[in-house]
């Protein structure tokens, strides 16, 4: 594959919550890309009742804050796509990198459920990595060694059995 192939075949994707930490994208991807603080505008992070990671659906005049991986290869989107599963809906969206306020393309996982009543206030990254970074990193371990395997479970399964495992880590 010739070099300006390479570069068309990479992608940018907008990550908002549990992807903010380099130790979980160390573990999907084996690397952590390059990345940009970004801006996405007319959009909600929410919590998530039962869930330690947030959801993002449109909302006007309100915006999230996260970042833009960087370069992301099609075999690293994939795993992106099995991780995010069939609660995540991968959504072409336009970014303002904030040190630039330089307009991008990129990709979000978006809340497939728009109308989903378990969705509420605001998610924070600062108290995700204080009370559940280090678990959802083993769990997200867990996941890519069920990846590797012929019948894997899907994210949702991994996750929900990991923290019914997991008693000692409350899941509000």
């Amino acid at each position: 594959m010739s070099q300006a192939a390479a570069a068309a075949a990479t992608h940018n994707v907008f990550v908002y919550g549990s992807l903010l930490a380099d130790d979980v994208v160390r573990v999907l991807l084996n690397r952590v890309p390059p990345s940009s603080a970004a801006l996405l505008n007319n959009f909600h992070r929410f919590s998530i009742k039962g869930r330690v990671y947030p959801a993002i659906l449109p909302v006007e005049n309100r915006h999230v804050t996260g970042r833009v991986l960087l370069g992301l290869t099609d075999p690293e989107l994939i795993v992106l796509d099995e991780f995010e599963d069939v609660e995540y809906q991968r959504t072409s969206v336009e970014v303002s990198l904030l040190e630039s306020s330089e307009k991008l393309q990129a990709y979000a996982y978006v809340w497939s459920n728009t109308s989903d009543p378990n969705l509420y206030g605001d998610w924070d990254f600062e108290e995700w990595k204080q009370l559940h970074k280090e678990s959802f990193t083993k769990m997200t371990m867990g996941f890519m060694e069920e990846l590797e395997l012929p019948e894997s479970k899907p994210r949702v399964a991994t996750y929900e059995s990991f923290y019914q495992q997991d008693s000692g880590n409350s899941v509000i």
